[in-house]
């Protein structure tokens, strides 16, 4: 890589990532399928084509927004659970950091990821499935710890796809005017699945 490589790398990221974030957006306001190329460029202000220097396809884009929502999620998971200090804190950062990323700044990105699953081929599913598996481990590891604290009910498995569910749907129907803030909203379903 030539000097001149180097020093247009911090750049060339920084529009990549201006891409996928726009990218996000327009995938989840207007569907993958309806997105055209086009649409893409104009949210940058790059020429549809200028595009594939950053990707190679659309399908590489998608994928993008998706591990960017699903990474960045996981990753202030880890931090939080972390930063716990016994197993209800880590039950109530699972909560917390899932929603406030969900229905904040990783919002766009995790929407796409759940509802535009079925435009991912099948060659691209694989990288972005341990993505997802990385943060259901976490999230299964602390249910595991907080079942054996007598926290929550003893069918973790179970418990993590109902909880997912259902933290997923909130951005169907979640006002951030409304009643509730994301972290009242956190603490509230918390305390639907504690047993003390």
């Amino acid at each position: 890589m030539s000097v001149q490589d180097k020093n247009n790398q911090p750049e060339e990221n920084s529009r990549r990532m201006e891409l996928v974030r726009a990218a996000a957006k327009l995938f989840r306001d207007q569907g993958y399928e309806r997105t055209t190329v086009r649409d893409l460029g104009n949210a940058v202000g790059l020429q549809s084509g200028s595009l594939f220097y950053h990707f190679r396809t659309k399908e590489e884009i998608l994928v993008a927004v998706m591990a960017l929502g699903i990474s960045a999620t996981t990753e202030q998971l880890g931090e939080a659970i972390a930063r716990a200090r016994n197993p209800r804190d880590k039950l109530s950062a699972l909560f917390h950091v899932h929603l406030n990323s969900l229905l904040g700044d990783n919002q766009a990105a995790l929407e796409v990821m759940l509802y535009e699953w079925r435009s991912v081929s099948a060659a691209a599913k694989p990288g972005l499935i341990v993505l997802r598996d990385r943060y259901e481990a976490l999230w299964q590891e602390v249910l595991d710890e907080a079942a054996a604290a007598g926290l929550v009910k003893q069918d973790t498995r179970l418990l993590r796809r109902t909880l997912l569910g259902s933290l997923h749907w909130s951005v169907q129907w979640y006002k951030s005017d409304g009643e509730l803030s994301v972290d009242a909203l956190a603490e509230r379903m918390l305390a639907l699945v504690l047993l003390k």
